[in-house]
């Protein structure tokens, strides 16, 4: 069963003129989703608040508190970057509430795949601090529900075009969660070297993959399938949760990279694969970024596909790719892991092909 999160009380993040993170981002992925049929033998989640447990498993309960009286039912700024509007702290806090009822039905049984177009994003937000366009992480809120819930491992794979920072920083000592990132490398926040991997207690938690400007596609797809799923089948998840971003699309205003609706559709096949492998098809898609509106509707509808219906075949080269720095990038993360992980020292040593 595949659930999923609609709902318009997260159009009432209003935007102010000229911002990128804006309501239409949520329309158009809404209505491609929608394009789909996926109300037809989808299951639909309702949004819920979030419990205080939920929230403090990922943020100080001191600063939630701070984040409260500054945001709701107000307008202003917490950074030059991150703006709130009068029903913005409702949205946040039902974004948070939403993914982790999918997390939670996910672990019972009630549904096997989720998507969940919320908004503002998440995966910025740190412990204790709003940024980058977010005020809650919603897919750390989940991540630490799943547990919760009897999940003994959980792990997160972000695509979006930014390194999501606030996700790594809340798990960065905690081996139960695993963090992946793929992301243009350097960009903002300027975290997600590949040497970022886990604190003491969590070494090789974390894997990150910083590809230079212009990869594309095939570049995703080979970090996917040559590097996240190795990585993946060893961790073993119960739950696979995507902080499923779109602004890597060709289009997109904020960033450099090339990928297009069929390069997110490869994504979504590879990680689909991987979690009917290891953890009984249990995988969510949340949104993050993604600021084309085409970027954002394509990309949903192309994530959405992959997870209605019958598991697709994967099939990725087995040759690597050389454009710009991307071979470099991988054979750095892989380096970086090889004190502790398998997969890592397996890495292919062979030369890379055009």
């Amino acid at each position: 069963m595949l659930g999923y999160v609609l709902d318009e009380v997260f159009m009432d993040h209003h935007a102010p003129s000229g911002h990128p993170e804006r309501p239409a981002r949520a329309v158009a992925a809404r209505d491609a989703i929608l394009a789909t049929g996926l109300v037809a033998i989808g299951r639909h989640v309702a949004v819920r608040a979030p419990s205080d447990a939920e929230l403090m498993a990922v943020h100080d309960g001191q600063h939630i508190e701070r984040l409260a009286k500054l945001v709701a039912g107000n307008d202003g700024w917490v950074d030059p970057d991150t703006y709130f509007s009068k029903g913005s702290w409702r949205a946040a806090t039902l974004a948070v509430g939403a993914t982790c009822e999918l997390a939670s039905q996910a672990l019972s049984g009630e549904i096997t795949r989720g998507l969940a177009v919320v908004r503002p994003p998440g995966h910025h937000a740190t412990r204790d601090r709003a940024m980058g366009f977010c005020l809650l992480n919603n897919v750390a809120a989940a991540a630490a529900a799943a547990r919760a819930a009897g999940a003994a491992r959980v792990a997160i794979v972000d695509w979006d075009v930014h390194h999501g920072n606030g996700t790594q920083d809340i798990f960065w000592q905690d081996p139960t969660v695993m963090y992946l990132s793929v992301h243009q490398y350097p960009y903002y926040p300027g975290t997600g070297a590949p040497t970022e991997t886990g604190g003491a207690t969590a070494p090789g938690a974390t894997v990150n993959v910083g590809l230079p400007a212009g990869a594309g596609d095939t570049d995703y797809a080979a970090v996917a399938a040559h590097i996240f799923a190795p990585a993946l089948r060893e961790f073993r998840p119960d739950l696979i949760l995507i902080s499923a971003g779109f602004d890597a699309f060709v289009h997109d205003p904020i960033a450099g990279m090339t990928v297009s609706a069929a390069g997110f559709a490869t994504l979504a096949a590879i990680m689909r694969s991987v979690a009917d492998e290891v953890c009984q098809g249990r995988i969510i898609a949340v949104l993050e970024g993604g600021y084309d509106l085409e970027g954002v509707g394509s990309g949903m509808a192309a994530v959405t596909n992959v997870f209605m219906h019958t598991a697709p075949s994967v099939s990725v080269a087995h040759e690597l790719p050389i454009l710009g720095g991307v071979r470099a990038a991988m054979d750095a993360t892989a380096s970086a892991h090889a004190p502790w992980a398998q997969w890592a020292k397996r890495w292919p040593s062979a030369k890379s092909v055009a």
